[in-house]
């Protein structure tokens, strides 16, 4: 076997995604340091930072303390992702969000969600709760108990966002290493040593894992979170036709059912490119990868099966609530008139033969804790010389600018990274996110 050595950097990220590529562009902004990107694939953002609604979130969804990073992340993050989609003429239309609650019990959700919007920052000028007349007027087409508008939340392109920060990051000499799958991993007091598919090696002082769907993979390769296990739930959309697609103008969310589970009741999705959608659903797959089928190879499946079977996972196998979701969404998948029965209960008037084609897939993958429940919030880990994000789900893209900036001043504040003198030009100021 021929081991092809690479040179050796201070800081190496793996994974090219939203938040990859937005932590390199701190840093670059922030440091003179021999930084790159390592990515498995061809090219940067293929994946979850892609395949997704498009939607930037604004947290009145979520629960402060629970979720207090990813809150906190999203409502900074918004502006953020505004001013660079402005300065590269990126789709931005701000339209707003109704999430719709379908009787009085879902109305409750609805007076909380108020609650943890205005805990996470918001106003009344950003929330309020319009009953089945108000909303009415607003969207005749639409059918409910009552809703929380939300005026700010906007739809955008994450993938076209995440091509132009890495363009910044390129500028400031983030160098972008494409076709690296991590195979090995060998991590001491001094530094990290990394073998890739092809024999290559690379040597870094310091990594970060931000690997997204393959995060957990990456920390188990270091030896890390091995209590924890993931699943994979492909989320899936169909497209409107031009006859319908301006049915209602707003985004529709719904109350999730089973808010303890990572199952998303169903969308009606305003895209940036405007095209309307309806999904997903969350139908469990091998990898995070599987975009097409259920199943992407025999022993990845194989492989995926046996870390259920003898991982924290198992235990879900036990839930009859959980196993009943999974069996619905199932149908969603295979039958077209089944997502489309779920979306008929708030906007009546959609037929199956409205939505001729299937939209684009996407894979959300939750991890599980060892005593079996699904993880609420990111975690963050420390090796010997490294640190690792994992289970950073929706909304993460949302987030990623903030985020990824808590992320860098966590490292500071660990002597991880020097405090930096002053920033280069940057379209984002650092110390405005903590000011």
């Amino acid at each position: 076997m021929t081991i092809i050595a690479m040179q050796k950097y201070d800081i190496a990220i793996i994974g090219a995604g939203v938040l990859g590529t937005t932590i390199s562009y701190w840093l670059s902004t922030l440091y003179d340091l021999k930084i790159c990107v390592i990515e498995k694939e061809p090219d940067v953002a293929l994946h979850s930072s892609t395949r997704n609604s498009g939607v930037i979130h604004y947290p009145f969804y979520l629960d402060s303390k629970k979720k207090k990073n990813f809150a906190k992340a999203a409502f900074l993050s918004h502006d953020m992702w505004k001013v660079l989609a402005n300065e590269n003429n990126i789709p931005w239309v701000q339209g707003g969000t109704i999430e719709i609650a379908l009787d009085e019990e879902q109305h409750k959700t609805l007076e909380k969600y108020m609650v943890l919007g205005k805990e996470n920052g918001l106003t009344e000028e950003d929330i309020s709760i319009l009953d089945s007349n108000e909303l009415k007027k607003k969207e005749p087409n639409l059918t409910c108990h009552s809703g929380l508008y939300c005026t700010k939340e906007a739809s955008t392109n994450y993938g076209m966002l995440t091509n132009a920060i890495t363009n910044l990051a390129k500028k400031n000499k983030i160098n972008f290493l494409l076709r690296h799958n991590v195979k090995y991993v060998e991590e001491t007091s001094k530094d990290v040593n990394m073998i890739f598919s092809d024999n290559s090696t690379l040597t870094a002082n310091f990594v970060i894992n931000c690997a997204g769907g393959n995060s957990l993979d990456i920390a188990k390769k270091f030896r890390l979170l091995k209590g924890y296990s993931d699943l994979h739930f492909r989320g899936e959309y169909w497209v409107a036709n031009s006859d319908i697609a301006d049915l209602v103008k707003t985004n529709i969310y719904t109350v999730p059912r089973y808010p303890e589970f990572p199952f998303l009741d169903p969308h009606w999705i305003k895209r940036a490119n405007g095209e309307t959608e309806i999904g997903p659903n969350a139908v469990p797959v091998d990898s995070p990868e599987a975009y097409d089928s259920f199943i992407t190879d025999i022993p990845t499946t194989l492989s995926k099966i046996m870390d259920i079977v003898t991982g924290s996972a198992k235990k879900l196998l036990l839930n009859t609530d959980f196993i009943s979701l999974v069996s619905k969404e199932f149908l969603s998948s295979i039958s077209k008139s089944a997502m489309v029965e779920r979306v008929k209960k708030f906007i009546p008037a959609v037929k199956p033969e409205n939505f001729p084609k299937r939209g684009t897939s996407g894979i959300r993958t939750p991890v599980i804790s060892p005593d079996g429940d699904f993880v609420s919030e990111m975690i963050e880990t420390e090796g010997k010389n490294s640190f690792h994000i994992v289970n950073y789900n929706t909304p993460g893209a949302t987030g990623a600018p903030a985020y990824s900036a808590f992320v860098v001043k966590k490292l500071q504040e660990k002597g991880i990274l020097a405090q930096p003198k002053n920033q280069k030009d940057s379209i984002w100021n650092f110390n405005k996110i903590f000011g």
